[in-house]
């Protein structure tokens, strides 16, 4: 191919490099210069053009493309119609992306002039999702080269889809005292979510003591039963080969093939077979239906691709997952530990300006004022939640059935905020990074701003605080770092946190919200009435 300026007199039949307009007549970047494109150019007063010469063996960058396409196209893979020296190539069935690396290397080693670019190997797809794309860089490449290409291919297609086969999913989880069977039931509406995508079916749902000999029992049955994948769910998490899921299998007859994944979230993972099957130990983050180690086993189960001890190990490289607000654990410096963010919600309030009534108990769209801030907290990914009651201590803790929280009551909650707050970081684990407090009458608060004030403490880890605003006004939730805990326990009377954040100064976080929740509390009956409609 030469590539250049040409006579216009020479011109017919070359290739357009750039668009031209002349007078009436318009040429388009790479469109082919008839004989009546290159009379009306010369009559405007172009003498030349930059053009493309095809020599004999070239082959165009549309053929080029599709014969290299059609080369990579393999099982559950459509290949669109080439334009401008690009083919796209598309999943026709959901499952998983199977890549031959060094194939796909080895074909871009070639030219700088043939490329293909595709999604990571072994990622899960759906059907219609662009997977790969193929793409010549020039107008057209010698013939040569496009066999060269082909043959660093190998003898098979390097790019497939490995679909999702028909399966059963029993899932056995174990239990100890203070799970809440709710925890379990959201467990495994995250699983039926989880295997949705893929069809397949859970099979089972099995719930036994976390003991060795009810689990295996359990495995073992399953095993029977003919279920494709075993998942164990556990109520601790899996430290050991001798801990009680790898134990259970091992009495069920199975096998531990690899305990531990360089993947986080999702490092306490188990993988074991019985039977030809596979028995996965769910890591605890695959309770949430945030991505995860638990995912990439999973996946590649549904889909019958095989998962074994050098599998995993190769896992690291891309295997730290994309930090998320559901599980917020920091790891830069500047705090101490390693634990994830807590949440204080502060419930102790005596409601004095809402007369007889206990604002924290009344109801707002469906649920009592105080619920809404702590599943706030909860949904964000705080861990803990901690909620500090005080004034009608029964009635608040009623408000809060069923939710995974940590209650600690303040004897001394007539004496203002400050107490409650001093109760409630006092009773934080010791590598909490940091902590949201929450004021219990702001049930508008959502999760976004909670991650919003997280994610402000993990880019700048040397700050004491950080604080939402609105307009330019603070205004709450806070986050409070861990530096600045033993402050706390100096405050008095009802000032709460306000006077640690002026003290402060320049290392306190503000953060902008469009979102006046961070302004809007219940303090009267007429806010609430507001609210209510």
């Amino acid at each position: 191919m030469k590539f250049g300026p040409v006579a216009i007199t020479e011109a017919v039949g070359c290739i357009a490099a750039h668009s031209i307009r002349a007078g009436a007549t318009i040429v388009k970047k790479g469109a082919t210069v008839t004989a009546e494109l290159a009379a009306g150019l010369k009559a405007a007063g172009i003498t030349e053009i930059v053009a493309v010469r095809l020599e004999p063996d070239d082959i165009g960058e549309n053929e080029a493309a599709k014969q290299l396409a059609a080369r990579m196209t393999g099982e559950a893979i459509r290949a669109e119609v080439p334009f401008t020296g690009r083919v796209n190539l598309f999943s026709t069935a959901a499952g998983v992306l199977k890549v031959d690396v060094a194939a796909i290397d080895a074909f871009n080693a070639i030219d700088e002039a043939i490329t293909v670019a595709t999604l990571p190997a072994l990622k899960a797809v759906v059907a219609g999702e662009l997977v790969a794309t193929v793409k010549i860089i020039p107008y057209a490449v010698p013939a040569a080269q496009v066999a060269e290409a082909l043959a660093a291919l190998g003898p098979d297609s390097p790019i497939a889809v490995a679909p999702y086969k028909p399966s059963r999913v029993a899932v056995i989880s174990t239990l100890l005292p203070g799970l809440k069977p709710s925890v379990v039931d959201k467990t495994l509406r995250i699983m039926e979510e989880r295997l949705a995508p893929a069809e397949a079916v859970l099979s089972s749902d099995r719930r036994v003591p976390h003991e060795p000999e009810p689990l295996a029992a359990a495995i073992a049955a399953e095993a029977k039963a003919e279920a494709d994948i075993i998942v164990v769910f556990g109520a601790s998490a899996i430290t050991d080969r001798r801990d009680v899921i790898p134990q259970a299998l091992v009495e069920a007859g199975g096998t531990v093939e690899h305990l531990g994944m360089p993947v986080d979230p999702g490092n306490l993972l188990m993988l074991g077979r019985l039977g030809g099957r596979p028995v996965i130990g769910a890591p605890g983050c695959a309770r949430s239906p945030k991505e995860n180690s638990f995912d990439w086993v999973l996946q590649r189960s549904l889909a019958r691709i095989p998962v074994g001890k050098a599998d995993v190990q190769r896992m690291g490289v891309g295997g730290l997952l994309m930090e998320i607000v559901s599980r917020p654990q920091p790891r830069t410096p500047g705090h101490e530990g390693s634990g994830a963010v807590a949440g204080i919600v502060l419930a102790a309030g005596q409601s004095t300006r809402m007369g007889a009534r206990n604002k924290l108990t009344q109801p707002l769209r469906g649920k009592p004022i105080l619920r809404h801030a702590v599943e706030a907290q909860l949904e964000a990914g705080l861990f803990p939640v901690i909620v500090v009651t005080g004034h009608e201590r029964a009635a608040v803790e009623a408000a809060l059935a069923e939710l995974p929280v940590r209650i600690v009551h303040n004897p001394d909650y007539a004496s203002g905020l400050a107490g409650s707050l001093k109760v409630g970081v006092a009773s934080l684990p010791p590598d909490a990074p940091g902590a949201v407090v929450s004021l219990g009458d702001m049930p508008n608060v959502t999760p976004k701003v909670i991650g919003g004030l997280v994610e402000a403490l993990k880019r700048q880890p040397e700050m004491l605080a950080v604080v939402p605003t609105l307009f330019g006004q603070r205004g709450n939730p806070v986050l409070l770092a861990r530096e600045i805990f033993p402050a706390v326990s100096l405050l008095t009377g009802d000032r709460g946190a306000r006077r640690l954040l002026d003290e402060a100064g320049e290392r306190v976080v503000e953060v902008s919200f469009e979102d006046p929740s961070i302004a809007i509390d219940v303090d009267t009956p007429e806010a609430l009435k507001a609210l209510q409609g």
